[in-house]
């Protein structure tokens, strides 16, 4: 008989039962225990629709650690659910009593034996750390999902994961060799074949039910992930215990370490993409390209292809098929009934492809029209032969229920991802997601399919399983749940006995406008939490790759904003310490808004929050907020006499700054001063932005800018009045002020605003628009040009967001050009002096994010600089760096990739940093070397040909 658990009683006491719980685990364990409201916020959900709050967590050593935390538990009555990197879809990697994080420890490789081709791994240990660990050796761990950066090997054994290899190399059940695992009951168990491991009674339990195993699995399918793997214990299939046990969800036991199987790195992998005319065609395709042996049959349609393609060729979807050489690649692309096809073989050119299929899970949660998509009917599989007639009729099913989706994902296995337009966040919404889940169920069973592909059954599928299996096998996964786990205690409402898969839902309470609702976009990916060297020009998060703490993440900060604003964990909303602590150390880099796949920008929620938290107590602000945020008038008021300010006794501190770093000196001529008492008899053709960084700190940027654009034959002027872009307000979160701010400048730059007095220009200077009559359409303003990436992106982005009735704003941000850019478009056919050197330096985050850099490499190529510069975040980041408690973060972060790079670089290298706050970091942090903007750069070549 089934014990029940003792939870319940643990939640409807006092906080004084907790307290017991978490000082008992205190004394057993040897590692973190952690049952602050921080940690419950941030474990609360995965990436799946769902939320469950634990009541704390445990990050243990080793296994005696796991075997002690569990023994607490038990004795509790508190249920277990081990975690990985939190990546799973349906909702399994949550829970409401302890939650074991396996990541921060548990993350080692034990050994690895290239000639037997095997490794011991340790559950935490996230699967790219392996694959560089086999790569030395020509070795590769054959599965491989998309969140490959920050995935574990433990969360894949869970769930059974797979990826776009498993065409050649199969799931993770089939590279598994043995596992070590602790029970709920304290049993230490090694898995491995002929029954090994397998706890008292389980084989009798199969033998009694031989035949139902038999014939119960659907056959021909190569991803059913769905349920317990039985059919892996029959006497004929080895009695394969740790087959079986892959894809359980933490519901048996807890992994503590693995053997796993590695494979041959293919020696000359080729890309194939095939176009087709739809996804219909792709996928009846798919099936047929399996003889040529192919290592990936990837599909997708034109549907979740953002941006036009580029470098597809021609379709309304395409397979991506790998193969090991380029010959092989020749031949498939030759036979493939396909309308076109594209054969690459170059490793760049790969990877820019596979970013496209990588990118999807997060890229499908919103919709073409910005609507948003969530998983709940995630990654159901067919035989692979009916997956396009399956297509055909899912679509139907969607416009049936009036829903909208974008399927993808890995047509070689009939396995299909798609991200859904549900309302999840009204109750009849809610009651139409559970009837096309039902409906659809229905429909995958039809087709002799599996619920789940990939991402096993959590609480969204598991409710269905009888519906594929029957009550009488999935009445033997409950036998066989209570064989493993009398109690109950690991991971309870997964797949045995399940939770309805409409309760749960993390959406319930949140407020439908604000920023609650738009902190829910975060669907968990954890994209963010990437380790180790970045892969490809990625920016997102500097924060976690220096502390590599999960509150620093992109990710984490999202959960704690969500929990703030649901108010059940975190009670004391846009006051709560714990969300400002975790947003104190992001860097507003804004790399989310263009890496995270579901477009989280954490810049922009951090200054929301800022005002909020601060509202109705400016005092309460650290005093940075008032010098560093308000820069641009401290500079206009007070000049270089800041210089002499800044050298007396306690000035860093009075001005909220650390002593540890030296302030920029202001220079004794502004950039505004010296234009004005220059001549020039060029008609203007561009406006160039005094921003506060060029005008007061580093004006010979300006002097720099305004040789080179003349010497395109480009005249310049300046706007007719003083104007800022507001950033070093919106990064203190001082909104209000900066809006002020941005109406200023709008009122100089395009006239009065409808409604108000149309300001005169000041004596001598050249208006740009007159002011705009209340109704009137604006006229254009011409090219604004501004030299600070930062300051650039804040006009492109931050304006229009902060003032988005104001037609003005619109107008300006879409007159903004980055250096490069204008002379690409204003000066097509100048020649820029060649330099002729190799290049190294940092692209500013900002201009990573918001603006492209596109147009500064094509004129960098044009100059003869070869050479790219070092994404992620120089750690400076404004204000940050110059904040006191920030210093070994903002170093960690320049650390990162900007000094590596710099130190990899040949002496003769020019080190370019467009952005003010890159220049200065590397003058701080690597002082053998002096960073320039471009312009400096082209206007010392145009001076000196032979320095060039």
């Amino acid at each position: 008989m089934r014990r029940g658990l003792r939870h319940s009683v643990v939640v409807g006491s006092h906080e004084r039962a907790r307290a017991e719980l978490a000082d008992a685990l205190r004394a057993a364990v040897a590692g973190d225990v952690d049952f602050s409201t921080t940690a419950r916020a941030l474990t609360s959900m995965d990436a799946s629709n769902y939320r469950r709050v634990p009541l704390g967590v445990v990050a243990p050593r080793d296994a005696d650690d796991v075997a002690a935390a569990l023994d607490v538990c038990r004795t509790h009555g508190v249920p277990v659910v081990p975690r990985g990197g939190g990546t799973s879809i349906a909702g399994q990697a949550t829970g409401t009593g302890v939650v074991l994080d396996l990541t921060r420890h548990l993350r080692a490789v034990v050994s690895l034996d290239p000639e037997a081709r095997t490794a011991v791994v340790q559950p935490g240990l996230v699967l790219d750390r392996l694959r560089e660990a086999a790569r030395p050796h020509g070795l590769t761990f054959g599965p491989d999902p998309s969140t490959h950066s920050r995935c574990t090997l433990g969360g894949m054994i869970g769930n059974n994961a797979c990826g776009s290899h498993s065409v050649a190399w199969g799931t993770t059940a089939d590279n598994v060799r043995g596992l070590d695992v602790v029970t709920y009951g304290g049993e230490r168990l090694r898995l491995g074949r002929d029954g090994q491991g397998a706890p008292a009674g389980l084989r009798e339990l199969v033998g009694r039910n031989l035949a139902l195993l038999r014939t119960g699995y659907p056959a021909g399918l190569p991803r059913r992930i769905s349920g317990y793997a039985l059919d892996a214990l029959l006497p004929e299939r080895g009695t394969d215990v740790a087959r079986f046990f892959c894809g359980s969800e933490g519901t048996l036991g807890v992994v503590t370490e693995a053997e796993v199987r590695l494979v041959p790195l293919p020696a000359e992998p080729a890309l194939v993409v095939l176009g087709y005319p739809d996804e219909s065609a792709a996928a009846d395709a798919a099936a047929g390209l399996l003889a040529h042996r192919p290592l990936t049959v990837e599909g997708m349609a034109a549907d979740l292809v953002r941006g036009g393609g580029e470098g597809l060729p021609r379709g309304g979807a395409w397979l991506f098929v790998e193969v090991d050489g380029a010959g092989a690649a020749a031949a498939l692309a030759r036979s493939a009934d396909a309308l076109d096809a594209l054969v690459v073989t170059d490793p760049a050119g790969q990877r820019a492809l596979w970013r496209i299929r990588e990118d999807a899970a997060g890229t499908a949660t919103r919709m073409p029209d910005g609507g948003e998509a969530w998983p709940g009917w995630e990654d159901c599989a067919v035989p692979p032969a009916r997956l396009g007639a399956y297509l055909r009729e899912f679509r139907s099913l969607l416009k049936e229920f009036g829903l909208r989706g974008t399927p993808y994902g890995h047509f070689g296995d009939g396995c299909v991802h798609v991200r859904i337009d549900f309302d999840l966040y009204t109750d009849e919404g809610v009651r139409h997601f559970r009837r096309f889940s039902e409906a659809a169920a229905e429909l995958v069973v039809a087709h002799g399919g599996s619920l789940s592909g990939e991402h096993g059954d959590g609480k969204a599928r598991a409710e269905l399983l009888s519906r594929m299996y029957g009550e009488e096998l999935v009445g033997l996964f409950g036998a066989v749940k209570d064989l493993w786990d009398p109690a109950g205690g690991l991971n309870p409402g997964m797949l045995v006995r399940p939770e309805p898969l409409d309760t749960g839902l993390r959406f319930r309470g949140l407020p439908v406008v604000g920023l609650g609702r738009e902190v829910a976009r975060c669907v968990g990916v954890a994209k963010c939490r990437t380790e180790g060297p970045s892969s490809g020009p990625s920016v997102m998060c500097p924060s976690y790759r220096a502390t590599g703490e999960e509150q620093h993440s992109t990710r984490g900060r999202a959960r704690l904003l969500h929990e703030m604003a649901l108010g059940e964990v975190i009670t004391d909303g846009p006051r709560s310490e714990e969300v400002r602590e975790a947003l104190d150390l992001c860097l507003s880099c804004k790399g989310c808004r263009s890496d995270c796949p579901a477009g989280v920008d954490m810049a922009a929620y951090k200054s929301r929050f800022l005002e909020a938290h601060y509202a109705g107590r400016p005092w309460a602000r650290p005093r940075s907020h008032w010098t560093m945020g308000g820069l641009p008038r401290l500079l206009d008021h007070f000049g270089p006499a800041l210089n002499a300010a800044m050298r007396l006794p306690f000035a860093a501190r009075l001005a909220g700054v650390t002593p540890e770093r030296p302030m920029p000196r202001v220079a004794g001529r502004s950039f505004t001063s010296w234009f004005g008492e220059r001549a020039s008899d060029r008609p203007p053709a561009l406006t160039l932005w005094p921003d506060t960084f060029t005008d007061h700190l580093s004006p010979q940027v300006g002097r720099a800018a305004v040789r080179v654009l003349e010497a395109a034959g480009l005249g310049v002027t300046l706007p007719p009045g003083r104007v800022c872009c507001g950033l070093t307000y919106v990064s203190a979160g001082r909104l209000e002020a900066a809006r002020k701010v941005m109406r200023r400048t709008l009122d100089v730059m395009v006239g009065a605003g409808p409604g108000d007095a149309a300001r005169t220009p000041a004596p001598g200077a050249v208006p740009l628009a007159a002011p705009a009559p209340e109704g009137a359409a604006l006229a254009s303003l011409g090219p604004v040009v501004v030299l600070e990436p930062s300051c650039a992106a804040a006009l492109r982005s931050d304006l229009p967001e902060l003032l988005p009735d104001d037609p003005r704003a619109a107008l300006l941000a879409s007159s903004v050009r980055t250096f490069a850019e204008a002379l690409g478009e204003l000066a097509p056919d100048w020649a820029p002096p060649r330099a002729a050197r190799p290049v190294t330096g940092q692209t500013h985050c900002h201009q990573h994010a918001v603006l492209g850099d596109a147009a500064d490499r094509a004129l960098r190529r044009r100059a003869g600089l070869e050479g790219e510069l070092a994404g992620g975040c120089c750690g400076l980041a404004g204000n940050f760096g110059f904040e006191p408690g920030h210093e070994r973060v903002s170093a960690a972060c320049a650390e990162d990739q900007l000094l590596p790079a710099l130190r990899a670089a040949p002496p003769h290298a020019v080190v370019l940093a467009d952005g003010f706050s890159c220049r200065t970091q590397i003058a701080h942090m690597s002082p053998g070397h002096r960073a320039r903007h471009l312009a400096e750069v082209l206007a010392e070549a145009l001076e000196d040909p032979a320095e060039g």
